[in-house]
């Protein structure tokens, strides 16, 4: 993907990261999620237990008890927003709201200092260990395929998915435009804003709850931020000829062609540079149940969507010397959030369903060298679980507070009422999901209502313990287990 002169600036900020880790040891971990996936929950969650001794027993340092103490710092990169952790836990804990989805880039660095489980170790100095987290957008990730491809190519692809079956009907209206246009006539400016337009409005549609679908490039067309109104996002992928002969310099072909290339100049290139090439973990938060829910077709868009994501990575363990000059990401984790949206009876045929949609695109994008794992898993637990009995029949269900407006059946929630809802039953057999013309007829719907945030227990002094979750510490012993012994 890089060329020589990006490889060899690569190496360089390596290098001198390599040479700053020497005297203050780092971790950086990128955590990208996927639409509705949860990921500034997931971030507030996971500092917030590290900070206040949460309960976190397959965290093994910490179980062990040689976790000293943990604590924020300032971060290395003064040039990118510090992620909100205060604001966003107060909006969970004292509001019991969610907070707003992050919808740029944001850092946040947290110290953990610890005993090494070698007494070797520990006869030199103590262990300490900052983790950098970086937080940004999972559209962002899906775009970094676009630098390998060229515009027609981008094109041919957008193009064929928008036709889908389940695409079809939502990109009507771009798609008629693209149909009544000649690529190669001369371009004029409020056409071309006018089908980049339609052709974000198609990505919005795709990105509806009721539709969860995830593969939606170019992702800043659907978070433009100081680029809004940019030549860089006003271009649409374009149909007409294969050919090989270049088309007239100032006709639609050849301006939406120049803007893609821009496209990836001033967006894609500094991100993979500045951000996702010095990266050594990757957490990827998926919405899973959302996709199961809306249908077939969503399940395999997310498959697609983890399938592009994966065959972008560079991964695999650096030898010594390597890992001087280029980052390696050597651990990668696929988490399913959102898991105390079900039963525990099913969380186990939810790992499994994730566990496929990995396997199938890792064999996909051709995808080895990184150590990889999957997890099904609540940030923060909105829910608990217990059991109605309706005649001679036991259901299990999850009760909490719905938020204001949720809906099942016609009934309302008001967002103060505690609630028992029976979520359903995933499938025993995942296949049943991926199955060639699978229309999703004879798998029962899924009762999904979004929650509001727990109220916070506390302990017999008075003290407000951790957010609860559900195996938010396995993520965290898979992700920074072995750098804490």
């Amino acid at each position: 993907m890089p060329s020589l002169a990006d490889e060899a600036r690569y190496a360089l900020d390596t290098l001198t990261d390599r040479a700053t880790e020497l005297f203050h040891p780092t971790l950086r971990i990128g955590v990208a999620g996927l639409s509705r996936a949860g990921k500034t929950v997931f971030i507030s969650a996971l500092v917030h237990n590290l900070l206040h001794g949460g309960r976190l027993p397959l965290l093994e340092a910490y179980a062990s008890g040689r976790i000293g103490k943990t604590y924020l710092e300032e971060q290395p990169d003064d040039a990118v927003p510090r992620f909100q952790y205060e604001d966003h836990v107060r909006t969970m804990v004292e509001e019991r709201l969610w907070p707003q989805s992050t919808r740029a880039i944001s850092e946040l660095r947290l110290t953990i200092e610890f005993q090494s489980a070698s007494g070797w170790s520990r006869l030199f100095s103590a262990g300490r260990l900052s983790l950098d987290i970086v937080d940004y957008p999972g559209e962002w990730l899906l775009d970094l395929p676009l630098l390998d491809k060229d515009f027609q190519t981008f094109s041919a692809e957008s193009l064929q998915r928008a036709r889908l079956p389940g695409r079809a009907a939502l990109a009507g209206p771009f798609l008629a435009a693209i149909d009544a246009l000649d690529p190669m006539a001369p371009a004029d400016e409020p056409t071309s804003q006018r089908l980049a337009a339609l052709f974000t409005e198609y990505l919005r549609r795709c990105r509806a709850d009721d539709k969860a679908l995830s593969t939606l490039p170019p992702g800043r067309f659907l978070m433009p931020g100081d680029l809004e109104g940019s030549p860089a996002l006003t271009f649409a992928p374009l149909g007409g000829s294969s050919g090989t002969a270049a088309p007239p310099r100032n006709s639609f072909a050849a301006v939406h062609a120049r803007r893609f290339e821009a496209y990836k100049t001033v967006v894609v290139k500094p991100f993979f540079r500045d951000h996702f090439a010095r990266l050594d973990r990757q957490i990827i938060l998926i919405d899973a149940l959302q996709a199961i829910n809306a249908g077939p077709d969503a399940v395999r868009d997310l498959e697609a969507a983890l399938t592009d994501i994966l065959a972008c990575f560079r991964p695999g363990r650096a030898t010594w010397l390597g890992g001087l000059l280029s980052r390696r990401i050597d651990r990668l984790l696929v988490a399913a959030t959102k898991a105390d949206h079900l039963h525990r009876d099913s969380h186990k045929r939810l790992e499994a369903v994730v566990r496929q949609i990995v396997a199938r695109a890792t064999e996909r994008a051709q995808f080895s060298g990184a150590q990889t794992d999957v997890v099904a898993m609540a940030a923060v637990r909105a829910t608990r679980e217990a059991q109605v009995t309706e005649g001679r029949e036991t259901l299990p269900v999850i009760v909490g507070t719905p938020l204001a407006g949720e809906r099942i059946a016609g009934e309302i929630f008001d967002g103060a009422t505690e609630t028992a809802i029976f979520p359903g039953d995933l499938p025993k057999d995942p296949a049943r999901l991926f199955a060639e013309g699978a229309d999703g007829k004879g798998l029962d719907p899924l009762n999904f209502v979004r929650f509001r945030p727990p109220v916070l227990e506390r302990d017999d002094r008075g003290l407000t313990l951790s957010l609860p979750h559900i195996r938010l510490d396995r993520a965290l012993q898979f992700l920074i287990g072995d750098r804490l012994r």
